[in-house]
């Protein structure tokens, strides 16, 4: 004879399935709804273009708008209520958004490869899966498709909250027209990986990009000692070496696993628990203002005494804030630098025009890099 409460419970899940069956119906619903808004937005972008424009290049038409992208993502994690987190709510919402823009104009995205690095990852953290990535050899090259219109916008990293600056990509922005158009900011979760025929016991060197290497030092001083130490010219280049020797292990994240089919060894090996990497996103196009903005610049100045604190005593009197300064070595001159500067605020701001006027007098070269949308995710 059945139990009552059995049939109870059965009956309970089978109507929770039932709900949750019509909420999907409605959400697929919704999400085509959006698409389909999304496509006539494109149309009355084209449309208006054209007008304006006589027809023109239509390749210059601009479907992706970071503020805009910034500001829903910012309302919908203000307006989430639970259970599910507000970061996991804005990710699910960054994917709906991807697909959406993917069907008014398919973007292509430059990162600093080869597949399965960081660097890929932030560019999918950004632009969400729809976006179509190519992996370049170098972070000049990245520039240089971007440059040529071959992508619309390009990924670059740019600081580790461990080693320090990217020096590359400072110095790539000195002559570059490109525009920063936003950030990225991205945990680093470092792992020992090898392929599913290696054995602990038959490892016999570690591979990893230099930075990789130090930010696990410690780790692998404490649990692989006697173990060569290999540095590479990326994580991924590691995993796809460990692909294909059971000998060789690699220090990468979890997108150079999944790519290369490895097998993790040891999770999380990082020294420091923050450890985070910052990337930006290059493009064309200035950025409009978003409400919660940065903006960066390049400025060289007299090498005389007091000459740095010039440069910062405006700020001090706006009240902004710096959130970065770095210095790199003069291509004209010896003995002296540039400064890269980053701050909180919009050059459009009456409050930042005022302090750029400022530093225009006092320097030798100012060049505005982009202002651009906080990090949301």
């Amino acid at each position: 004879m059945a139990d009552s409460t059995d049939d109870n419970k059965t009956g309970e899940l089978d109507l929770l399935r039932v709900e949750i069956d019509d909420i999907d119906k409605q959400l697929h619903s919704l999400i085509n709804r959006r698409a389909t808004c999304a496509q006539r937005v494109a149309e009355t972008k084209l449309r208006e273009y054209i007008d304006e424009n006589a027809g023109g290049d239509l390749s210059k038409v601009m479907f992706y708008r970071p503020e805009r992208e910034a500001q829903v993502l910012k309302k919908v994690m203000a307006r989430n209520e639970g259970p599910l987190t507000d970061q996991t709510v804005a990710h699910l919402f960054r994917e709906v958004m991807s697909a959406c823009l993917a069907l008014e104009k398919p973007m292509e995205v430059a990162y600093l490869g080869p597949e399965g690095t960081f660097t890929q990852a932030a560019a999918i953290k950004h632009f969400g899966h729809a976006v179509v990535s190519l992996p370049q050899t170098s972070i000049g090259n990245v520039f240089a498709q971007v440059e040529s219109g071959q992508c619309n916008y390009g990924v670059v990293p740019v600081e580790n909250s461990t080693e320090g600056m990217v020096s590359h990509t400072l110095d790539n922005f000195i002559d570059s027209p490109l525009k920063i158009c936003g950030e990225v900011e991205l945990r680093i979760q470092l792992h020992l990986l090898a392929n599913a025929d290696a054995v602990s016991s038959g490892i016999k060197s570690i591979c990893a990009h230099q930075h990789a290497l130090a930010q696990a030092r410690n780790w692998l001083d404490n649990n692989w000692p006697d173990v060569d130490r290999i540095a590479v010219s990326s994580n991924a280049e590691a995993a796809r070496m460990a692909g294909e020797d059971s000998s060789v292990a690699a220090v990468a994240g979890d997108i150079a696993a999944e790519q290369y089919g490895l097998m993790k060894l040891a999770e999380s090996i990082e020294d420091l628990a923050n450890n985070t990497t910052r990337f930006l996103i290059i493009g064309r196009e200035s950025v409009a203002a978003s409400g919660e903005d940065k903006t960066s610049l390049v400025v060289s100045t007299h090498n005389k005494p007091g000459s740095l604190f010039k440069l910062l005593e405006p700020f001090n009197r706006e009240d902004v804030g710096l959130t970065r300064i770095d210095t790199r070595p003069s291509r004209t001159q010896t003995w002296a630098y540039v400064f890269f500067m980053e701050f909180e605020g919009h050059q459009s701001d009456a409050v930042v025009r005022r302090i750029m006027d400022t530093l225009e007098e006092q320097s030798m070269m100012l060049k505005v890099l982009g202002s651009y949308p906080k990090a949301v995710l």
